[in-house]
């Protein structure tokens, strides 16, 4: 089999992987009837999860949602090589977001499973860049600047990574996918947080006419 049609074979599988309902899983296993698209946020990951079901249910979800992107990097590292595990990673990230018949998460979780398959030596950068942002006072949603800013640096660094060769224990040759795969699930991501964005200022405004109206 040629290269080609066995990166389609590993961003399928990638996508399968991104498809798992997590946070659905988790809901049931939590009990109480939970429905997490339709409580909280509406937003099937692990913050919603913490909030509806408490912290230690939004951990599991955390963990689940990590551990997809790296067994689809994993998985993908089978079918296609390093090549196959950054194609992999990346869907699972998009199918995470974008799932067939649902509501899907932001991602973000995912792609540090993506990070862990794929570059995991770049993790504790990533995470730094991340938190260090999300701490900084003059951001108003400082969770989506700390995630913007991480994926940036993750673009750039994982460029580098691939342009001047550098060592990637555990995360296989760092071929031109590395930071194509970085740049995808990051847009994405992005793409998510937008749309989410809109959906709650969608929302405030609507309870604000209504709540005007009741008046």
């Amino acid at each position: 089999m040629t290269h080609s049609p066995r990166l389609l074979i590993a961003g399928f599988v990638g996508y399968l992987f991104g498809n798992l309902p997590s946070a659905g899983i988790v809901a049931r296993l939590a009990g109480g009837g939970h429905d997490l698209t339709m409580e909280g946020t509406g937003n099937p990951g692990a913050m919603n999860a913490a909030t509806v079901l408490g912290a230690k249910w939004g951990a599991v979800v955390s963990t689940a949602d990590i551990a997809k992107g790296a067994a689809a990097a994993a998985a993908g590292r089978r079918v296609a090589g390093s090549d196959g595990a950054n194609v992999a990673a990346t869907a699972a990230v998009i199918g995470h977001c974008h799932p067939i018949g649902r509501r899907g998460g932001k991602g973000v979780a995912t792609s540090v499973g993506q990070v862990i398959g794929t570059v995991p030596a770049y993790l504790p950068l990533d995470a730094a860049v991340a938190f260090g942002t999300a701490k900084l006072p003059w951001f108003r949603s400082r969770t989506r600047a700390g995630t913007h800013a991480g994926s940036a640096v993750w673009v750039v660094v994982t460029t580098l990574w691939w342009r001047r060769r550098w060592p990637n224990p555990g995360g296989g040759e760092p071929t031109w996918l590395l930071p194509v795969g970085a740049a995808v699930s990051s847009a994405v991501i992005a793409g998510r947080f937008r749309a989410e964005a809109a959906r709650v200022a969608a929302f405030t405004e609507t309870a604000g006419s209504v709540d005007e109206v009741a008046r």
